[in-house]
This record gives C-alpha cells, structure tokens and sequence, in this order.
C-alpha cells in the first residue's frame, strides 16, 4: 500500500544538464534504482509528526533515465508546502485558522519563505482526484499500469513539447465552446506552467495510491 494512498502527482522531468553544477555533481551520485518516492512519503509523514521548516533540509528529487540522459524532477517541497498553506489560509478566516495552525507552528513552516518564494515547482498534487485537464497532456497509448509489491500504478508519460501542444489545443477548444471562465483558466495555467521548463523535459501523471483505489472500487 502507498504511504500517501489518495495523491496523484503531475511531474516535470528535465535534463540534468538544466541544474547548477553543484547539483549535477549531487544529483548524478544518485542510484537509478533508489526510490525517492517512498523516500519524499516517509519525510513528508515525519513532518506532520514533528514539524519543521521545509526549508532546513536539502531538497531531493525523483530520477528518470531515457536514452542515455538522467532527467530530475526536485520535489520543491518548500514552494509546494508554502503554496499548500497560503492556499489553506485563504480558506477560512483568519481567527479560525489559529485552531488549526498555531502562530508558533506558522513560525517554523514559514521559515526561509523567501528563499523559495520565486522558484517554480516542478510537482503539482491533487488529492482525491486526477485533474480532467491534466489528461489533456497525454494519449492513451502513453499510459503504462500494473501492480508491484508496494500496490497497483498507473503512469502516463510524454515529451514537454507535446504536452505543451496538447495543453493548447485544449486550450482554444475550451475557450471556443464555453468561453472565458474557471475551466478554461485552469487550462491556460496549466500551459503557462509548463512553459517555465527545458524544451527537452518530460511530464509525468502519477496515479499514486489513487490506483489501488480505482482498481478495487
């Protein structure tokens, strides 16, 4: 069973070679065979038992191998823990949320916010469900699912040039039939985010535990 049953995860994969020196060197030292995604699960758990900064601790990343070229997707933890919480202070007023995020809890998440503040996250989750705009992305012949001994998967995967064709198309198909509005907005965001990356990355959806959930529902 998956640490994080109902997540599904849109992820940008791009050229090791897009990355700084510093973390090409620390990046490439990585074994193919390692599983970060159980190792981001199991960080991830031990921060809701005892919170701290995402911040304080050096980002990982997930690792993909294609002809040759490793591709890293960094899990921008702090950018999406940020997002995360400023999305939840939204909704809901401001008193309220005191019963849920003690000012002193606030403190330490909010630590280092400005040095991840700009930076853009190569990860987008959802909870509960797979975004029917992100299957835009993907044909139905790039989707791979099985079963390993951690539960069921499903995987679509795609060069970022034909995610981004696709995103537009969708796009303008959209906007012709319904007009401006939320849907159609959600789309066009979802073009503009992946417009922030290498020419030559990959997008990856990641049904997460969500698979085991659809295969025995």
């Amino acid at each position: 069973m998956h640490s994080t049953p109902y997540v599904a995860s849109l992820r940008v994969y791009e050229p090791i070679n897009a990355f700084s020196p510093a973390d090409q060197l620390r990046w490439s030292q990585i074994d193919i065979a390692y599983n970060t995604l159980i190792e981001e699960q199991n960080l991830a758990l031990r921060r809701i038992i005892n919170p701290e900064s995402p911040a304080l601790r050096p980002d990982g990343v997930h690792i993909r191998e294609l002809d040759g070229v490793r591709y890293v997707c960094p899990w921008s933890t702090a950018t999406r823990c940020w997002a995360g919480l400023e999305r939840f202070k939204t909704s809901l007023p401001a008193p309220v949320i005191l019963f849920f995020i003690p000012e002193a809890l606030d403190e330490v998440l909010t630590a280092g916010i400005d040095i991840a503040e700009n930076k853009v996250p190569h990860i987008l989750t959802e909870t509960w469900i797979v975004p029917p705009r992100w299957f835009s992305l993907f044909t139905p012949e790039e989707r791979r699912w099985g079963s390993t001994d951690k539960g069921a998967f499903t995987i679509l995967q795609t060069s970022i040039a034909k995610a981004k064709v696709r995103c537009e198309s969708t796009h303008k198909a959209v906007r012709s039939a319904f007009g401006i509005g939320p849907v159609e907005e959600e789309i066009e965001n979802l073009g503009e985010w992946l417009k922030m990356f290498h020419p030559q990355s990959i997008v990856e959806l990641d049904y997460g535990g969500l698979a085991d959930y659809l295969e025995h529902s």
